[in-house]
């Protein structure tokens, strides 16, 4: 027997406590029959305006991870999408294997989504190596995303933060906001522009933008969900959210 809403797939997903953007985002993109759980690190709004903030938080993160992922596995989904950033960038490269593997190992086994990955897969099926980022980040998170996709192989021609200063504060950059910003990184010199940051609600912004700039805007909710369907068998293309989903 399977489950009878989600008979094609059930989602995990892990998002921080602050994280009001993600859940709305991965809803939206659900095809039919296919269903989304939810379960949240619990950590407090602290600030991210310098290095020992922005390692405060990612102690309570790192803290809270494994319980959420724990919490969202007793209802027996698919496949689990962390829905968090920062872990995945601030230790560089050579670290991530050893944190999906953890997460792995966390969940039971089942397979995990984390941005690294899924955002890999989506430049290579544009065939993407010159790149734009925006973060949500002031400079001391910034510097560890460029470093990472630097060391990743990418030629990071322009990066921009948001400027947020905590993680519930993400969730508040306006769509306006976001349309400045893809207009201010955006070059003949890149080949995809490239968002960060689970809590910046991106998705709609992101698909209207690649209509008027001629080129991929890949968001983070929109590529960790896209990952997910694709590595899980799931090919329906969904439209209305921006080319990854509809044509790859």
């Amino acid at each position: 027997m399977t489950d009878s809403l989600g008979p094609r797939l059930k989602v995990g997903v892990v998002v921080p406590s602050t994280n009001t953007s993600a859940q709305p985002e991965l809803e939206a993109l659900r095809p039919h029959q296919v269903t989304n759980h939810v379960g949240r690190m619990v950590i407090g709004d602290d600030s991210m305006v310098d290095e020992p903030g922005f390692d405060h938080v990612m102690h309570s993160i790192r803290n809270s991870t494994h319980p959420a992922i724990k919490s969202v596995v007793s209802c027996n989904p698919d496949t689990v999408i962390i829905g968090v950033s920062p872990e995945s960038y601030w230790d560089g490269p050579e670290s991530h294997e050893r944190v999906l593997a953890s997460m792995r190992e966390a969940a039971g086994g089942l397979p995990v989504i984390m941005s690294p990955d899924a955002i890999k897969a989506a430049l290579g099926a544009y065939g993407a190596r010159r790149i734009a980022v925006i973060t949500p980040y002031l400079p001391v998170g910034d510097d560890s995303v460029s470093r990472f996709f630097k060391d990743s192989g990418y030629d990071v021609v322009r990066i921009q933060g948001l400027g947020m200063p905590s993680p519930a504060k993400i969730s508040h950059v306006s769509q306006s906001e976001l349309r400045d910003v893809i207009k201010e990184i955006d070059g003949p010199d890149i080949e995809a522009i490239v968002q960060v940051g689970t809590n910046v609600a991106m998705s709609h912004v992101a698909a209207v933008a690649e209509f008027w700039i001629g080129k991929p805007v890949i968001s983070n909710n929109t590529v960790l969900y896209w990952h997910a369907l694709r590595q899980n068998g799931i090919q329906d293309r969904v439209h209305g959210h921006g080319s990854l989903l509809s044509e790859h």
